[in-house]
């Protein structure tokens, strides 16, 4: 089952993963402003999701980071 979550459960440090972008990694929430989340990805940097688009995923804090070696 998956944890999708709202812009009213995120909170800046919050683990994240886009459901549709698995490639881009674990994303850490950096700020939440309205529907506008700013979310720092491990494999594409800083990217802003509009929440009332993309439903995201709340991952665990202590997952390993991936590695693509």
């Amino acid at each position: 089952m998956q944890n999708l979550l709202t812009d009213q459960d995120l909170v800046p440090g919050d683990f994240v993963r886009h459901p549709g972008q698995p490639d881009w990694g674990r994303g850490q929430v950096q700020s939440v402003v309205g529907n506008r989340v700013t979310i720092n990805f491990e494999n594409v940097g800083k990217l802003l999701i509009d929440t009332s688009v993309i439903e995201l995923e709340r991952v665990s804090s202590d997952c390993e980071p991936e590695n693509n070696n």
